[in-house]
């Protein structure tokens, strides 16, 4: 009998074992599936006359992900290909995002750093012909400062007063009325901040035509609802246990707020007044119709005609020639340099104020 009976286990390293770990592809497979559809893609765009390298780059991108697709699901499975395609087109939608975004920053440094120098930063276009090189922006960015900056001294303390209403006092239908509001007046235009703030400054009010304080109070009216919004969000990530253990001991609810509250948040909420800034210094449509731009410093807000960054990049390009070109591009690029510092602030106060983790 023990002769006839045989071994039910299979014998270890033949055909019929199990495989204890499963097949995988090596951790250089992606970028050769990338080679291999960039010059696939190559070949297609030359073979069929495809000048726009941007045709190519969509062909290789299709190529790879199929690819990933066709090789992980042959050794690896199914399962596996479904997540290395998702992950090919994660790290693909990247790359399409910051494709335009290199090319904006490329093209205006390109063409912007050969006009910035000390002169260009410190002189205006008083006196200066706009078909000659020469003239600077120092002007605008003047006007840039003073219109932001009293822009934030209006919108910042609203806004935040605002989101502490909302948050921690407001309850019923006032609330759900100034929420309602706030997130309509995200999406305005500027150019119906502008308008509106035109309708009340000059026709209602009648005062002067143009002053850069008309312009901020438009540019107020944008900033509002983001302060709004970014606070709110921020006063909602503080705990309730920090609250309910301050009211505990017999603190007044508006110490707790000022105390305990705000200060756990003020990290984030500085980083949204940043942001907020930032969105406003690109507006040019309510500084057109509010401030009307002026080719001379003038370094007082409350009256007469004043330039800002925007503007001066929509006047010089307006003018048709080859040196206003020049000055505008060199415009943009600082106003590009003022929006990357403002968010490079917002990132450093919000990591030092960021709560640190205990060990």
């Amino acid at each position: 009998m023990s002769d006839t009976v045989m071994d039910a286990r299979p014998a270890s390293g033949t055909p019929d074992s199990p495989r204890l770990a499963s097949r995988h592809l090596p951790r250089w497979s992606p970028v050769a599936i990338a080679a291999g559809a960039i010059a696939a893609a190559a070949g297609i765009g030359a073979g069929a006359d495809l000048s726009s390298h941007i045709q190519w780059g969509l062909i290789a991108l299709v190529l790879f992900v199929a690819g990933s697709y066709a090789i992980t699901a042959r050794v690896e499975g199914r399962r596996q290909a479904k997540d290395r395609v998702a992950t090919s087109l994660v790290w693909s939608s990247f790359i399409l995002a910051v494709i335009p975004l290199y090319s904006l920053v490329e093209t205006t440094i390109s063409k912007g750093a050969g006009v910035i120098d000390g002169t260009f930063l410190s002189h205006s276009m008083n006196n200066v012909l706009t078909i000659q090189p020469g003239g600077g922006v120092y002007h605008a960015i003047i006007g840039t400062l003073e219109q932001v900056g009293i822009a934030t001294v209006i919108a910042a303390p609203l806004g935040m007063l605002t989101a502490i209403y909302l948050v921690e006092y407001g309850k019923g239908r006032l609330a759900k009325w100034v929420t309602f509001f706030v997130d309509v007046m995200t999406g305005i235009p500027s150019i119906v901040a502008g308008l509106f703030i035109l309708s009340i400054w000059f026709v209602a009010l009648g005062k002067a035509p143009a002053s850069g304080f008309a312009g901020s109070l438009a540019l107020a009216l944008l900033m509002m609802p983001v302060v709004v919004r970014s606070t709110e969000e921020m006063l909602k990530l503080v705990p309730n246990e920090l609250r309910e253990a301050s009211l505990a001991l017999g603190v007044p609810k508006w110490r707790t707020t000022v105390k305990v509250v705000l200060p756990t948040a003020v990290g984030g909420i500085t980083t949204g007044v940043m942001l907020a800034i930032a969105r406003i210094a690109g507006e040019s449509a309510p500084i057109a119709l509010l401030v009307f731009g002026s080719a001379a410093i003038n370094t007082d807000p409350f009256h007469d005609p004043q330039s800002s960054l925007p503007y001066y990049i929509f006047e010089q390009y307006n003018n048709g020639n080859q040196p206003s070109y020049d000055r505008a591009w060199g415009a943009a690029l600082v106003l590009i340099a003022f929006v990357m510092i403002l968010n490079l602030i917002a990132r450093l106060i919000a990591r030092w104020k960021a709560p640190k983790a205990g060990r």
